[in-house]
């Protein structure tokens, strides 16, 4: 054991570390340098699962490890464990109090459209409130979940009020981890649970959202500023909504159904595969190189950009400023049935693509579809 400058609570405790790693792994080498436990490790057949057992026994004592390969060496830092500031409530009710109601005054705003076909403004803006924080908090519960899952503290979401006359009263919702995720699984399932929830929700009130929505002839000129429209979207549009003949038809969006459409756009951009978006937090479970997602990274800013996303845009680009630091234990690879899962979030993030509608009707041409 060597050291130049030796921290003498670590010191200190550096016998029931050592104790400690060497029940799960088999030490080389151990030493202090520069006053951090470092410990040469070999890897036992249950490596990630020894890893997560560490994980608790040290934070019994306010330690936390770190497991990375360097020089062909699996290297094992153990560190004082960063004090967490307890969580204060009041701020996610003050912050939710404020969302509903500028999301609840964007969908009046939106039911207005709605008088002529029976529709109460009040009962529009409720259901358009209700619908899109239901997704959003599906979103963001199941990132919590997944923290607890994985033993993980994590705050309730922060609902992110926003302009209701020039928006859609909301600029989402987050969560804040306070621990790291100590292995690749607990990062990607993090990562993966919110879109997935989100995901699940959107299609649900979509489709009793497209029910009660409104067609009428496409008048001429046809109108700008009509949505774009995704694979799945139109999907649940040819299934749903029912033409009352030819002609070209353009359907007003039921409150609900525009919720759906929102909640759609969320999970797109939140699948982006760059920086701390669930899709980066997947990705870099996935891979470790820098290089990859940085390639990754400007695919996806050079979508923002061509998609006109200015707001999304800045904040990758800001996020890309800062590295990602992956999980406690870089070392451990994804479990298969994760994997696969990573292949059903590539097909989500199709799915919810806005692509041209030509292109979206050839596609269902070329799978015999409508």
């Amino acid at each position: 054991m060597s050291n130049t400058s030796v921290d003498s609570t670590i010191a200190a405790q550096f016998e029931k570390i050592h104790s400690m790693v060497t029940a799960e792994f088999d030490v080389d080498e151990s030493l202090l340098e520069h006053g951090i436990p470092t410990f040469y490790v070999r890897l036992r057949s249950d490596s990630k699962h020894a890893f997560t057992r560490l994980v608790r026994s040290l934070a019994s004592i306010n330690f936390t490890p770190l497991l990375r390969k360097k020089d062909g060496k699996n290297v094992l830092k153990v560190a004082p464990k960063p004090k967490i500031k307890p969580s204060r409530p009041i701020i996610n009710i003050i912050l939710l109090l404020a969302t509903i109601i500028t999301v609840f005054i964007t969908g009046y705003i939106l039911s207005l459209g709605f008088i002529e076909y029976g529709m109460n403004p009040w009962i529009g803006a409720a259901s358009f409130a209700l619908t899109l924080l239901g997704i959003l908090g599906a979103h963001e519960m199941a990132h919590k979940l997944a923290a607890d899952h994985h033993e993980m503290k994590a705050t309730l979401p922060y609902f992110i009020p926003g302009p209701p006359f020039f928006g859609i009263g909301t600029f989402g919702a987050v969560i804040v981890q306070k621990e790291t995720a100590p292995n690749r699984d607990a990062l990607f399932d993090i990562g993966a649970s919110g879109p997935i929830a989100g995901f699940i929700v959107a299609i649900l009130v979509t489709a009793i959202g497209l029910s009660l929505s409104a067609v009428e002839l496409m008048p001429d000129p046809a109108p700008t500023g009509l949505l774009p429209s995704s694979l799945l979207f139109s999907f649940l549009v040819e299934s749903i909504v029912s033409i009352p003949g030819p002609g070209r038809y353009i359907i007003l969006l039921h409150p609900v159904a525009f919720a759906g459409w929102i909640g759609m756009l969320i999970t797109l951009l939140n699948l982006l595969p760059t920086g701390m978006l669930d899709g980066g937090h997947t990705l870099r479970s996935i891979i470790s190189s820098d290089l990859s997602r940085t390639i990754f990274t400007i695919v996806s800013i050079i979508i923002l950009f061509s998609a006109g996303q200015w707001l999304m845009l800045a904040l990758v680009l800001f996020l890309s400023m800062y590295k990602h630091p992956g999980p406690l234990d870089d070392i451990s690879r994804l479990s298969l049935s994760r994997k696969l899962i990573s292949i059903a979030l590539v097909l989500i993030f199709i799915l919810c693509m806005f692509l041209p509608q030509q292109i979206i009707q050839e596609i269902f041409r070329l799978f015999g579809l409508f």
